[in-house]
Parts: structure tokens; C-alpha cells; sequence
């Protein structure tokens, strides 16, 4: 039976509160949402990605349970804040991938270059991090669209919501911040 939104938010809240039975509680009601943005997350990567979507919600559950003193106001942004975790795991594991690839003096195959696959989109991973970055120092709104929109999978309705805005200032947010993106990255 599916769980109510009240429920989830005020075990959210309890959370909040220090109650770590709650975070217990909480965490298998959410685990297939979570599980379901990861996969989408993976969904947008070349295939045969190194990671599973299980191994990124393990990861993520170690990240929140780090997390000290944080507020959770409702399911919506506790949902926003795990995509941006998922991102930083995607981030993070391309960077070590891409450092893996140099080397240290070593030889180390990748499975994908073993096997004759196309090399991963890491390497754009990489750059749409540093320019969600960039884009988050000129423009926080319009790079909090972006993430929601793109890594947490969120429809443009459901970012207004989290973001208290209108529906129409996030398409606004996500038209500008988009095509700023797409130059920044396609500069060189």
C-alpha cells in the first residue's frame, strides 16, 4: 500500500528533530523513489555504467545519514537534496574514472575499453558539473531548475512547488539557464 506524503513528511520532520528511529523508518518508504532517480541518472549515461542504481542509493544512504542539523521541510525537498547527492556521486565516480583512464604509472584497463565499448559520457559529466557550478555563482535559480529538472527528474509543476515559484518562471529559468549551459559547453 502506498505510503502518504504527510506520513513521509512528518518522519521527515521527526528527522529533523533527531530522531533517528524516524530516518530508520523513513528510509525503506522512500527507497524505490530513490532508486528510481538513480536509475534515471543512469538512463542518460552510455551503457554497460559501472554503477547500478542500488549501489548509488547504498552511497546515498551513507551521504544522509552524515548529514547533521539539516531541515527537512517536506518530501519535495527532501527529494531535491537527494538528487543533488546522486549528482555529486556521479560526479565524484566520473572524476575517479577519469583519473583511473591516466593512470599512476600503472596499466589499467577500463571493462569498457576491454571490452571495445564506447567510452562513457563522463568526461561531459565532468564539464556539465563545472558549468552547473559556474551557472550557480550567476544564476542559483536557474541552476536549482537545472538540477531538479535534469537529476532529480522533476516536472517543471513540481519544481514550481519546491521552489515557491510560478510554473511559468521556471520554464523562463530552465530556457535561460539551458542555453547558457549549452554555450559554456560547447565553447571550445
Amino acid at each position: 500500500m502506498p505510503v502518504s506524503q504527510s506520513e513521509i513528511t512528518r518522519l521527515l520532520k521527526a528527522w529533523s528533530d533527531g530522531e533517528t528511529d524516524a530516518r530508520d523508518q523513513l528510509i525503506p518508504l522512500v527507497v524505490d523513489e530513490l532508486r528510481r532517480i538513480a536509475r534515471y541518472q543512469l538512463d542518460r549515461e552510455n551503457p554497460g555504467h559501472t554503477l547500478q542504481p542500488t549501489a548509488i542509493v547504498n552511497e546515498l544512504y551513507l551521504k544522509l545519514v552524515d548529514q547533521k542539523s539539516v531541515q527537512w521541510n517536506n518530501r519535495r525537498d527532501f527529494f531535491a537534496i537527494a538528487a543533488k547527492l546522486i549528482r555529486r556521486i556521479l560526479v565524484d565516480h566520473a572524476r575517479k574514472r577519469r583519473a583511473a583512464k591516466r593512470g599512476s604509472g600503472e596499466v589499467k584497463v577500463a571493462f569498457d575499453e576491454a571490452l571495445g565499448l564506447p567510452e562513457g559520457r563522463d568526461p561531459s559529466l565532468i564539464a556539465l558539473d563545472d558549468g552547473m557550478d559556474c551557472l550557480a555563482r550567476i544564476d542559483p535559480r536557474g541552476s536549482r531548475v537545472v538540477e531538479l529538472h535534469v537529476f532529480a527528474g522533476l516536472k517543471f509543476e513540481e519544481i514550481a512547488e519546491v521552489l515557491a515559484i510560478s510554473r511559468s518562471t521556471v520554464i523562463r529559468d530552465w530556457n535561460h539557464a539551458r542555453l547558457w549551459l549549452r554555450r559554456e559547453l560547447t565553447r571550445e
